[in-house]
């Protein structure tokens, strides 16, 4: 009988259904914050709102036309100029949605890229100990999934929350002022439809608070499988592998199917209701107009408004689902934007230029946790130039000596001297430039092997790459890959072996040249031959400047000035190589253990 401007319900609910709804813990607050981060955009959203005041005028006013088009031919008055302004009217609202859709697309991305960018910039900005406390792809999946939650809603779904809220208000008055009896009779299908869609979402959101547990379980044990396939085939561990992975998967899929199932009755049985009204609304208007109180235009007009009233109800009850996680998202990306970052600079804090090198711990206490100590009362001296070497068991405290000399962590006690000033009187940006480190763990990246070496360093000569490499002893290497330099490391190099990944590092931290260097377990994933070539040019890399070498194998840290031995959480001996053999105590003991296995 005539052209429903208003979208289908399929529109908004059918690709969400199903979809697990997590609820935020406060509605209100996160809304703010979300409002406070479209200030640059708050011209085209007021734009946005004019067009979806006007896309709502078209919906409004078309049953109305169609009625007295309806009336005007039962009559036999001439209806072409209805029928030419109703054809305006749906030009218009084509048009109108048009440019919404256009208007939202350009918004909504433009948002989004400030808020993925804010948070960026945040996680950039946070300290280390953030990071060492979180699972890493749970961080990402806050930058990812979480953003994009919030970039479905507001593309989605803000334009059709406008033209709804509108359009409901608008058919309400025209409702009421053609016949408030029959307004009462269409309320009742809207009743009905909360009441359903309340007892529905009781039954639903504990099953859909299941599915996600599960769901996270089973992503969980698809990564570890993934990552950890070697071992699984070491080991023979296959089939455990899948029986686990079928066990989480058969509860995902009986929780799911149940939540499937509640959420599948919403649709059906609120068009029923809608039906149920339609007929009930036709029935009474019939009656109306045989006894001469309404005519047949405005019970043509009644039934399409009563349509469009009940029908936004259950779209905007999918709607609000998808607009709590994404409000639930928000809420965590804004953990993140709350968290305190790295410790501003002094307002006098001191440039470093030229640094000499001279390192001093002065009774330094620190714990990753508050209770349980790292360090306790840690005081040496290093002069300048000194070759310093730091050995001792797993957990004795050595690499956390070097995250603290980075600043990575701040000291709990004590204090720490550069040059003579302690490293928080310092510019952060110019301490970081004074370290050339190499971690225990390999960091390489997607680029080439050229890039990786000179990371940080711009229009580096190749001269000095292949020089850095070739002191580091990873030259040799590199000239039998595909490409050479040019080779194209993906995955973190893991095409390489764990020792050709250190060797690149090594070379990363000879193109440095820092003041200071700091070699964290350097050697520990090469072999006895290469070991001997990265010795030498420790040496050499090592000569004139302060270093640290942290090292298991002590045959490596023989030529150092000063060798510090680490137990819990404490200097027991420091002294040269020779004269830690003459006490004959727990480093020499060490030392004979290594030689006596070698």
């Amino acid at each position: 009988m005539s052209k429903d401007i208003t979208p289908p319900p399929s529109t908004f609910g059918k690709g969400q259904r199903g979809k697990p709804v997590v609820k935020p813990k406060d509605m209100k607050g996160t809304l703010r914050r979300l409002w406070d981060l479209t200030s640059g955009q708050r011209g085209g959203l007021g734009w946005l709102l004019l067009l979806s005041a006007i896309a709502s005028v078209s919906t409004i006013l078309s049953p109305l036309l169609i009625g007295n088009t309806v009336t005007a031919i039962d009559t036999g008055n001439p209806a072409s100029q209805l029928l030419l302004f109703l054809a305006a009217l749906y030009l218009t609202d084509w048009l109108v949605r048009f440019l919404q859709q256009f208007f939202m697309a350009s918004i909504g991305q433009r948002i989004i890229l400030h808020i993925r960018s804010t948070l960026f910039d945040k996680m950039k900005a946070l300290p280390l100990a953030f990071f060492d406390s979180r699972q890493h792809g749970e961080l990402m999946s806050r930058l990812t999934n979480d953003v994009d939650n919030i970039s479905t809603t507001i593309s989605d779904s803000l334009t059709q929350l406008m033209t709804y809220g509108f359009t409901i208000l608008g058919v309400l008055c025209i409702m009421i002022y053609l016949s408030p009896g029959l307004t009462c009779i269409a309320f009742l299908s809207v009743w009905l439809i909360f009441l359903l869609t309340r007892t529905i979402t009781k039954h639903t959101r504990k099953l859909f608070a299941s599915q996600q547990q599960i769901l996270g379980k089973l992503n969980g044990q698809v990564e570890e499988s993934i990552s950890g396939l070697n071992m699984v085939k070491a080991f023979g561990r296959e089939n455990e592998m899948i029986r686990q992975f079928e066990e989480s998967n058969d509860q995902l899929c009986q929780v799911a199917t149940k939540a499937q199932i509640w959420s599948g009755f919403l649709m059906p049985l609120t068009n029923v209701i809608n039906n149920l009204n339609f007929v009930i609304v036709a029935v009474i208007s019939g009656i109306l107009a045989a006894a001469g109180r309404i005519n047949v235009g405005l019970i043509s007009s009644f039934l399409l408004y009563s349509r469009q009233f009940s029908r936004p109800f259950v779209d905007i009850a999918n709607i609000y689902n998808n607009f709590q996680t994404a409000v639930a998202g928000a809420e965590r990306i804004f953990e993140i934007l709350e968290e305190e970052p790295e410790p501003a600079d002094k307002e006098e804090a001191l440039p470093l230029r030229a640094p000499r090198g001279e390192v001093e711990f002065s009774h330094v206490t620190f714990g990753y946790k508050p209770e349980e100590p790292v360090l306790k009362d840690v005081s040496f001296h290093v002069p300048a130039g000194t070759r310093v070497a730091v050995a001792g068991s797993t957990g004795a405290g050595k690499t956390t000596l070097i995250n603290l000399l980075t600043r990575f962590y701040d000291i709990d006690g004590g204090s720490i001297l550069l040059d003579g000033q302690e490293l928080r009187n310092y510019r952060l940006q110019d301490l970081r430039e004074t370290f050339g480190v190499v971690l225990q763990d390999t960091a390489l990246f997607c680029m080439s092997v050229r890039e990786n070496i000179s990371y940080g360093k711009r229009d580096v000569p190749e001269e000095r790459v292949r020089a850095a490499a070739k002191m580091a002893g990873a030259d040799s290497f590199i000239r039998r890959l595909p490409q050479g330099y040019d080779t194209l490391l993906t995955q973190g190099g893991l095409a390489l072996s764990q020792g050709e990944r250190q060797l690149l590092t090594i070379a990363r931290a000879v193109l440095q040249d820092a003041p200071i260097l700091i070699l964290d377990e350097a050697t520990s994933s090469v072999d006895t031959v290469t070991e001997q070539r990265i010795r030498k040019a420790m040496l050499t890399i090592t000569e004139g400047r302060t270093s640290f070498i942290i090292a298991h194998r002590l045959s490596t840290i023989r030529d150092s000035d000063l060798i510090l031995l680490m137990e819990n959480g404490q200097i027991a001996e420091r002294g040269t190589h020779e004269e830690l053999m003459a006490q004959n105590g727990r480093y020499a003991q060490m030392y004979r253990t290594q030689m006596g296995e070698e």
